[in-house]
Parts: structure tokens; C-alpha cells; sequence
């Protein structure tokens, strides 16, 4: 038995023993592992007891299912890695992967790992513009992408790269469909050992500089690191799980990939043209969904149905990106007689902290550090205090679920080295060890659980000619729990209008990809600031969460859906 399967059978033993799971686990040696062939190939493909259950099943609209087992798919990926190396693809080459929920995500990802290519995971959300910048700073050599993305690429040079097209109704020039993967055999064998520290995911995240940062994991990070995910979401063998999350972000590869596959538990998705609650309740009781993890938007839109009228096979429920609230998990214990437990962790870790199943969950908690991770609360002088930066200590207490570190231009790794990791996310630890989240210790904060970036959103707004300034806060919102809002200051003689905060939209409506979006806009007289020129966005962020329009700084708010024809203007 390998180190890695001791560690999974060990806190699959413990599962509800917290104390003595993070007390006694050890993270598996850092020695050659490939996480697709030593795991998903050796053992859940040819295991009795797991190669023919389903590993993937997929429910589409009208409730076309597509199941494929655990043998299955180890088959499919060794064709589609023999496809890729005929492309030239090699260890060490970067491939955008541009996909939606459709089975050739799954099947890439793994040809990928046993390849050695390190994939940048992309949502289908992603503009043009954006799409530019993946392919130049993350040095892609190949993209997959299905037939509704390929007219974003047009014009954005890379002539020399791989273009690989899912699902194409019809030929498309320069493009190698997907489907020929098919023609190529079904035994793959890798050029070598893959090392715990080759890079093997490229993500690109918000942060508080103009361009999103890169992170980077290796084949160690996040397949050995989603040992703590799966513990954290009380997964075990057999369980059909379900994680509502878009491909192209950490959390999608959390618990639709690598915890729930590391568990030997089927991936189940539903896809929706439109999301619907109801429909979805009843798939999940339908299909027999055993543990749930979604948002807190999500929830706040399940509680809005009868949850008690749907009787689920579920056994855990589960929540992350923000706090939930208390009411929404009141009624879910009420209909379903289950608690959503919160958790915790970056794109930059894996689940690092968490109410884990069988221990007392504290309301608006996050719950307590998973087994193998040492957390500290400190100050900015690296002190232990209630409240404080969430920190990890690396060093011989490294924890394998830490990213090798943000990648700068020159391929440089920083960010994860040195004595300790500060994660910027401020929290308050109490008696009983649980933390509560306090915010960002910069000004990044959460939107429908995707990380948005201030500044990055206030570098397209400065764009536009009549912008002179302008500061991006968090406006609280019911069912998103917030969002982006400006507040925007004009260059002098612009009329404070309709007709200006229209054409503002506009142009944000064809730079921004719509899960960052800004939705209202404030054109003001002033915006405040630090003596030394810097803006308060901590004073505007209070008089959007106090909804106080009594401030003489206060202006002229509008709002996306004062102007209907914004719905014409596509980013794509």
C-alpha cells in the first residue's frame, strides 16, 4: 500500500474523529507519483469494487443522462493523452482548457496529468481580451475549447499553437476536432516519472494588481492536497456527489475532480441553460445525490422552494466561499434534518479549514483547521492574536495543499517560500479553536462565490474617456450576497447623466466577463481619500453596508437594469 493509500484509508477511518485525525495524519511522502496513473488508472479503474461504478454522470437538459465508469474513462484518457502527444504536446507544455461541463473536460484533465501538460483551467465566461492575456503570460501551447469559444480567438495571433475543437457542428479551420481522439489507442505509456513538484495547474485568480495573478500547483498540491477537501466534505466510497461550481475555478477542480475521485465517489452534474432551483431539488432527489456542496447563493435560492417536499438520499450538505446565514441553515435542518457545513480554503490551498462531519458546527463559523494543515492566527508582525491574518506555517510543517507559488513574468515562483504563508484573509479564532471570517486584508472580496478584483475593475473603468477616477466596493445584495459597484468620478464639464452612466456600462459590458460585471454605478463630486492621495474604499464600503445616502459624498446612483438595452451588448 502506497503512502497516499494509507493516508486516504486512515481519514477515511476517522472521518468523524477530528481530534485524532488531525492529530495523527501525516501527508503522503513527496516522492514520483502521478495522480491519474498511480491512483485513478491503478486502482479506482481495475478495484472490483469501483472499475464499472460510475466515476461521471452528467445530466443535461431534458435529462439526458451520460454515465461513464471509473475503466472507462481511464480508457478515454489514455486515448485522448496519445492524441495530444501526436500534436507534439510534451511534459512541461501549457494547455488552456476552455470547457464547459461536458465529459471532455474530465477526460482531458486526466490525459493531461498522465502527459505531464500543465493545463490552465479557463471559464467559458472569459472575453476575448481576457482570453489574450492566458495565452500570452501563461505561455499556452495548445487550447481546447468547444465551437461556441472559437470566434473569441480570431485575431489573437499564436498562429504556432495547438487548436483543439469539442462538439464542432462543422469544420473549423485550424481547428482538430476533439472527437479524433477516438482513433487512437486505449494503453498509454508516460516518458518518465512525474515528479511531487512538476507544476501540473496554472490558475489564474484575482488579486489587488491590474492583472489577475498565477498560481501554481503541482502533482502533489492538489491531488495529494484534496486528501484534506475530501475530509472536510465527509466523502466515501460510493457516495454521489455534487458540487455546483463552474470549470475554470479552483473550486471546480476541489470537489468535482480531485476530492470526490480521491473518495472513489461518482462526479454528478447537472447543467442548466438557466439555473433553476426547483429542477435542480428535484434532480438531486431524483438521482439519488448522497452530498451536496454549493454556495451560499445557491442555498439562498433553495430555501425560496419547499425543501421538505423533496425527499433527498442526502447525507452531507455542505457550503463555502462566504458565511452562510444562520435563517438558511435553519431551514435546511428543518426540512432536511441536516447541517450545512461551512469551509474554507484559497485557490492558492486546498480545504485548509472546516466543520468537519460529526463535530459541533458554530453557526456563522468556518470551522476549524482540516488534518494536516497548521494554521495560525497572527498580526502584521507575525504574532499569534484573535483576530489576524490566517497563516500557515511552512518549512517541515508545509502542508501538501499549498501552491508552489504565484508565478511572475520570468516564470519565478513567490508568494510560498520562506518560514510562513499569509493568505491576506483575516479571520477571529475563539476558545474552542473555530474561526470566523472577518474580510480580506486587501480589498478583494466575493461575489456569487467568484473572487473579484477592485482594481482590476477600476483599470477598465479609467478606460473610458469621460473616467477621471474611480473605487470598486462590495454592494450588499440578497441572493449574491454583493455586488461590484462604482463609484466613479468624471473628468471635468461631464454632465452627471443617464446618458453618461450608460455609456459607461457599455463599455464595461464589453470588457468584463459577466460574473464580475459592475451593476451599479455612483458618479460623485469627489471620492475620499488618504493624506497622501490614496483612496478610501474602507469609507465606501461603510455607506454601502450602512445604506447611508446622507454622506455629503454621496452622488448620482444608477443601475444596470435601468437601461434594458445593456442585454444587446455581448462580450463576445
Amino acid at each position: 500500500m502506497t503512502t497516499f493509500q494509507q493516508a486516504r484509508a486512515f481519514l477515511l477511518k476517522h472521518r468523524t474523529d477530528y481530534d485524532k485525525a488531525v492529530a495523527e495524519f501525516r501527508w503522503p511522502d513527496a516522492v514520483p507519483f502521478n495522480w491519474a496513473l498511480d491512483w485513478f488508472d491503478a486502482d479506482l479503474a481495475r478495484d472490483p469494487q469501483s472499475r464499472d461504478r460510475p466515476a461521471l454522470w452528467i445530466v443535461d437538459a431534458g435529462n439526458r443522462e451520460t454515465k461513464l465508469s471509473f475503466a472507462t474513462l481511464s480508457r478515454r484518457s489514455n486515448q485522448v493523452a496519445n492524441f495530444l502527444r501526436a500534436q507534439g504536446l510534451k511534459r512541461g507544455d501549457h494547455l488552456l482548457l476552455l470547457l464547459g461541463n461536458v465529459v471532455p473536460l474530465w477526460e482531458t484533465m486526466l490525459a493531461a496529468i498522465k502527459l505531464g501538460v500543465v493545463v490552465i483551467p479557463a471559464t467559458t465566461l472569459l472575453t476575448p481580451d481576457e482570453l489574450r492575456d492566458r495565452l500570452e503570460r501563461g505561455r499556452a501551447r495548445a487550447v481546447v475549447a468547444t465551437q461556441d469559444q472559437v470566434g473569441k480567438f480570431k485575431g489573437l495571433g499564436a498562429e504556432k499553437l495547438v487548436w483543439i475543437v469539442v462538439n464542432a457542428g462543422a469544420p473549423q479551420e485550424g481547428w482538430l476536432p476533439f472527437e479524433k481522439s477516438a482513433d487512437f489507442p486505449e494503453d498509454f505509456a508516460p516518458d518518465g516519472a512525474t515528479g511531487p513538484d512538476d507544476p501540473m495547474l496554472l490558475y489564474f485568480t484575482s488579486g489587488t494588481t491590474a492583472k489577475p495573478k498565477l498560481v501554481r500547483h503541482s502533482h502533489r498540491s492538489y491531488p495529494v492536497g484534496g486528501l484534506s477537501t475530501m475530509y472536510w466534505l465527509g466523502l466515501q466510497p460510493g457516495d454521489v456527489h455534487l458540487n455546483i461550481s463552474s470549470p475554470g475555478w479552483a473550486k471546480h477542480a476541489w470537489s468535482c475532480f480531485f476530492a470526490p475521485w480521491n473518495a472513489g465517489a461518482t462526479v454528478f452534474v447537472v447543467n442548466q441553460p438557466r439555473f433553476d432551483a426547483k429542477a435542480l431539488l428535484a434532480t438531486i432527489a431524483q438521482c439519488g445525490v448522497t452530498t451536496l456542496c454549493a454556495p451560499p447563493t445557491v442555498w439562498r435560492l433553495f430555501i425560496q422552494e419547499k425543501l421538505a417536499d423533496f425527499k433527498v438520499s442526502l447525507r452531507e450538505v455542505c457550503g463555502a466561499g462566504e458565511p452562510l446565514n444562520p435563517e438558511v441553515i435553519d431551514q435546511v435542518r428543518s426540512a432536511w434534518g441536516l447541517t450545512i457545513r461551512d469551509g474554507y480554503g484559497q485557490t492558492e490551498t486546498t480545504a485548509l479549514a472546516g466543520n468537519s462531519p460529526g463535530q459541533k458546527v458554530k453557526i456563522g463559523s468556518m470551522g476549524r483547521p482540516m488534518p494536516g494543515y497548521r494554521v495560525e492566527v497572527t498580526d502584521a508582525d507575525g504574532q499569534a492574536t484573535k483576530e489576524g491574518e490566517v497563516t500557515l506555517r511552512l518549512g517541515a510543517d508545509r502542508p501538501a495543499g499549498l501552491m508552489q507559488g504565484y508565478q511572475g513574468e520570468d516564470g519565478a515562483l513567490s508568494g510560498a517560500e520562506g518560514a510562513v504563508y499569509r493568505s491576506g484573509d483575516v479571520v477571529f479564532v475563539d476558545e474552542d479553536g473555530y474561526f470566523t471570517f472577518v474580510g480580506r486584508s486587501d480589498d478583494v472580496f466575493k461575489s456569487s462565490d467568484y473572487r473579484i478584483s477592485p482594481f482590476e475593475l477600476e483599470s477598465v473603468l479609467l478606460e473610458h474617456e469621460l473616467v477621471a477616477e474611480a473605487a470598486v466596493v462590495p454592494c450588499p445584495d440578497p441572493i449574491r450576497l454583493a455586488i461590484p459597484k462604482a463609484y466613479v468620478l468624471l473628468v471635468p464639464g461631464t454632465e452627471r447623466s443617464g446618458d453618461t452612466a450608460r455609456s459607461i456600462f457599455v463599455h464595461l459590458h464589453t470588457r468584463l466577463a459577466p460574473f464580475k460585471r459592475i451593476r451599479r454605478i455612483e458618479l460623485v463630486g469627489e471620492l475620499p481619500k488618504t493624506i497622501s492621495g490614496k483612496i478610501r474604499r474602507v469609507h465606501l464600503r461603510r455607506l454601502e453596508r450602512d445604506n447611508n445616502r446622507s454622506d455629503p459624498l454621496r452622488g448620482d446612483e444608477f443601475r444596470e437594469e435601468d437601461f434594458p438595452e445593456l442585454q444587446k451588448v455581448r462580450t463576445d
